[in-house]
């Protein structure tokens, strides 16, 4: 009888990238003629992320100006923190107008938000098409049948969630990842040791929101990586 082998860390953080390679791969750019894509970029700025907070800054810039870089999507950035906190952008394809206001915030202590995400990414797909919605956190202190029950409605209206999860939290994994089933998205690990990885996804997921298969091609050309790999299971 073949002997159950339990995977490392690095094992499952490589397995949650090819799946989220895999689910982004599936999910079909719905972007009406002559409208740019749009994503919602949620970040968790409670306490318990402060110790990581300049390097997930470090890389959420990247990804914008990656974004405005490729041109054709619009996006918006949302937060919460503290007591009750939450506050989003109003829509650009300006990195730099989302750089400037994000690069002040600073972390505060309180509880999680993430049914505030979810409802505002409903009201804001209702009003105008969201092709997309992508958070980061690290922990989960909230009613998670609720939060499941909007995801599923967010996947109803077909609007994925792809959630990156800082730290090893098993409830919120938990949750993260039926959240992520649930909407048509996907989960994957947000660590050191996977942060230039993610990076690169998280290019490869703007060029291809914002451009479609061409654009994804012509990334890969330049940086080959997780570009390319996407690009091999878009058929």
């Amino acid at each position: 009888m073949a002997k159950n082998i339990e995977k490392t860390e690095d094992e499952t953080g490589r397995d949650d990238v090819a799946e989220f390679l895999k689910k982004v791969a599936a999910t079909p750019v719905r972007v009406a003629n002559g409208k740019n894509g749009r994503l919602i970029f949620a970040i968790d700025a409670t306490a318990s992320r402060q110790p990581t907070w300049d390097r997930a800054s470090h890389l959420q810039h990247e990804m914008f100006e990656e974004a405005a870089a490729i041109g054709g999507l619009e996006l918006q950035i949302a937060f919460f923190r503290g007591f009750g906190e939450f506050k989003a952008t109003g829509w650009t394809s300006d990195s730099q107008a989302l750089i400037r206001p994000m690069s002040r915030v600073f972390c505060l202590g309180g509880h999680t938000q993430i049914e505030k995400v979810l409802k505002h990414a409903l009201r804001q797909t209702k009003k105008e098409r969201v092709n997309a919605l992508v958070y980061v956190g690290d922990c989960m202190e909230e009613d998670a049948d609720q939060l499941c029950h909007l995801a599923g409605q967010l996947g109803m209206l077909k609007v994925p969630i792809f959630l990156f999860q800082e730290g090893h939290d098993t409830i919120a994994e938990n949750c993260f990842r039926q959240i992520g089933k649930l909407s048509g998205g996907a989960y994957c690990r947000f660590d050191s040791a996977s942060a230039a990885t993610l990076r690169n996804l998280l290019r490869a997921v703007a060029a291809y929101a914002a451009g479609g298969r061409k654009a994804l091609s012509d990334l890969s050309q330049k940086s080959g990586g997780e570009a390319r790999l996407l690009l091999k299971q878009i058929k």
